[in-house]
């Protein structure tokens, strides 16, 4: 393995050769060996936007650093840096974070080969190489990760063989290469999901869907398939021996389908096969089950002290597990028990592939015949909601800086749900109590309870509508038609949020305000009156350029026609001060929209509510907020 390390690593690196340092020791020294581990691999990414800026040589714990997760023990379980415009090469040193669990660096320029040292890590269960650069063969090492169980290396250049070592993995849920230049016969991968399209050496050229969701495709050599044109004979065998195959295989099906029927009586549950008495640390890809008298016993036997709040899918307790670790439970309510346990796994699996900065992480789930829970990370500083109002020694929790901050945040993770997912979701449900506040008071995406998952082939998807008033998009309101611009729209609407510091479902309930608060700002807007919209609270503590810029945003965002509105990516460039005085003045020669579902479409979003037939049912299923 080739390094390219500054003199000033040589002592540092002889050092870890010496001492042979375990996983869990530091140097002689005081050098944290995964300090330099990653330190090596921060040396040889190219970061554009200084993610990486806090990563500091002389610090003994990396966990406080962004874009890294530790163990209990305080190890480093995962390294996740996935859409950060990060290119350069993946250093090997990646290979003593002997404690790895989770690697994601998707969705970035990242080049050269990827590191045999990965195949070393024996803890590792996903590995989202996806969406870069990178070239080469794929290594031989990676059949050597007995625990893994993601492993997405699509839209790559990767060329040569798929290694046949990744056939002794056990236990693959997803394995997609597609997109690359890989050439010769896969091995046999026993994996739920495989996914090879877009490589015209192994698919050929007219090939339209290469991938299976059988347990061990196989592949059939040339000289197989020669050999049952021999003899008419041999051919009369084959089919003897596929007709006994069959039969034996109906007559499995059977008992199977029996052994599902009996269990079903019995009411015992079906989830990969296990029954109440099921091992707890059985896990689902990188998600810990946890059991429902665990989460009981965390919350209190779900007491009502312990609400950290409620929404149309559930409620979410506060709770302490028995290692002393703190988490959030979102126990759901009104669940599709018609879908079953495949449905819950499949949801559940999509969720917790969703990983980014800005979006709250799905650690670990509990499912039983009644019930469905969610375990996610606990945020000390709650929702935007629920700091709008609150007050630091004096002084408003969310100055100026901090909303800007949240508004680029909650931003970003947006774009990574549209753009970058794969398949992409909608929120539905954008809004103030839905952004979270981590210890520093970066903004962080929750509730994918109302999230509906689309393939890129879509554009759409038509459900009942839920959501809550005043930040339901008007053509979701009138028709039950969702799209990527539907978060857009709840989107502008947070801005607004921020901006005045009223929930928009609040606001008109003062005895001076009329009406929602989008036709108010409009109003003000026109009018010039822009610092009369600011929150109070600010005592005038904001940028007037800065505050036009976001109106401005706001108002691009909630135009009532979903086409005029701005893709997320556009949104976040707007807001980093990239593109807006052009798309502003484009929108001011654009007609006002008006709607194919009606003749004389409403002016004010007020009116278009009150219009609509289906608001009712929209407060109804948006719960108590």
């Amino acid at each position: 393995m080739e390094l390219s390390i500054s003199v000033f690593w040589l002592p540092v690196l002889l050092l870890l050769v010496l001492m042979k340092i375990s996983s869990a020791a530091l140097s002689p020294s005081g050098i944290n060996y995964e300090v330099v581990a990653l330190m090596a691999i921060k040396n040889e990414l190219i970061d554009p936007h200084n993610v990486l800026e806090n990563w500091d040589i002389n610090s003994v714990d990396p966990c406080s650093w962004r874009m890294i997760t530790c163990s209990q023990d305080g190890s480093v379980s995962a390294l996740g840096l996935p859409s950060q415009n990060l290119s350069g090469t993946l250093s090997p040193w990646i290979g003593n974070l002997t404690n790895l669990q989770s690697v994601l660096l998707q969705n970035n320029a990242i080049s050269g080969q990827i590191p045999a040292a990965i195949g070393i890590l024996e803890k590792l269960q996903t590995l989202d190489l996806s969406n870069n650069a990178f070239s080469g063969e794929i290594p031989s090492s990676l059949g050597g990760l007995k625990n893994l169980n993601y492993l997405r290396l699509n839209n790559n250049s990767l060329s040569g063989a798929c290694p046949q070592s990744l056939s002794n993995i056990d236990g693959l849920t997803l394995v997609d290469l597609s997109y690359n230049n890989l050439s010769g016969s896969l091995p046999r991968i026993s994996a739920r999901t495989l996914k090879f399209v877009g490589n015209p050496l192994i698919c050929g050229p007219k090939a339209n869907n290469c991938s299976t969701v059988l347990p061990e495709p196989l592949s059939f050599p040339p000289d197989a398939l020669r050999a049952q044109s021999d003899s008419g004979k041999k051919s009369h065998n084959v089919a003897l021996a596929f007709g006994a195959s069959f039969g034996a295989a109906f007559v499995i099906v059977i008992i199977v389908g029996f052994l599902v029927w009996w269990r079903y009586r019995h009411n015992q549950q079906i989830f990969f096969d296990i029954n109440e008495h099921y091992d707890p640390e059985v896990r689902l890809g990188h998600l810990k089950r946890y059991s429902f008298k665990e989460l009981r016993a965390a919350t209190d036997h779900f007491n009502s002290k312990n609400i950290l709040g409620r929404g149309g899918f559930g409620i979410v307790y506060k709770a302490c597990l028995n290692d002393g670790s703190v988490v959030a439970v979102k126990r759901l309510k009104d669940y599709n028990a018609a879908g079953g346990e495949i449905q819950f796994q499949t949801e559940v699996e999509t969720i917790s592939l969703a990983v980014h900065r800005n979006l709250l992480r799905l650690c670990g789930f509990c499912s039983t015949q009644n019930e469905r829970l969610l375990v996610y990370p606990y945020m000390s500083n709650g929702s935007v909601a629920s700091r709008l109002k609150d007050h630091i020694n004096g002084r408003p929790a969310l100055d100026w800086t901090r909303r800007k901050k949240i508004a680029l945040g909650t931003a970003r993770g947006l774009v990574y749900l549209h753009e970058q997912c794969d398949p992409k979701i909608i929120h539905r449900d954008v809004k103030a109590a839905n952004i979270l506040l981590d210890e520093d008071f970066e903004a962080v995406v929750g509730d994918f309870g109302l999230a509906k998952l689309l393939d890129h082939r879509d554009s759409h998807v038509t459900t009942a509508v839920r959501g809550t008033v005043g930040h339901i998009a008007p053509e979701y309101l009138s028709t039950g038609q969702s799209s990527e611009k539907t978060d857009v729209f709840g989107f502008g609407i947070l801005l607004l949020e921020l901006i005045t510091g009223h929930k928009a479902l609040d606001f008109g309930r003062a005895a001076n305000q009329k009406g929602v608060m989008l036709d108010w700002v409009k109003k003000l807007h026109q009018d010039g009156r822009l610092s009369q919209m600011v929150d109070k609270d600010l005592k005038g503590n904001f940028d007037l350029v800065e505050l036009e810029e976001m109106v401005q945003v706001a108002l691009l965002c909630t135009q009532f026609n979903p086409l005029h509105r701005p893709k997320m990516s556009e949104v976040l460039k707007m807001l980093e001060e990239d593109g807006l005085a052009e798309r502003w003045e484009t929108s001011q020669r654009i007609e006002t929209p008006r709607f194919r579902s009606c003749e004389n479409p409403p002016q004010r979003y007020s009116d278009f509510i009150e219009e609509s037939s289906l608001i009712v049912e929209a407060m109804e299923l948006s719960g108590p907020r």
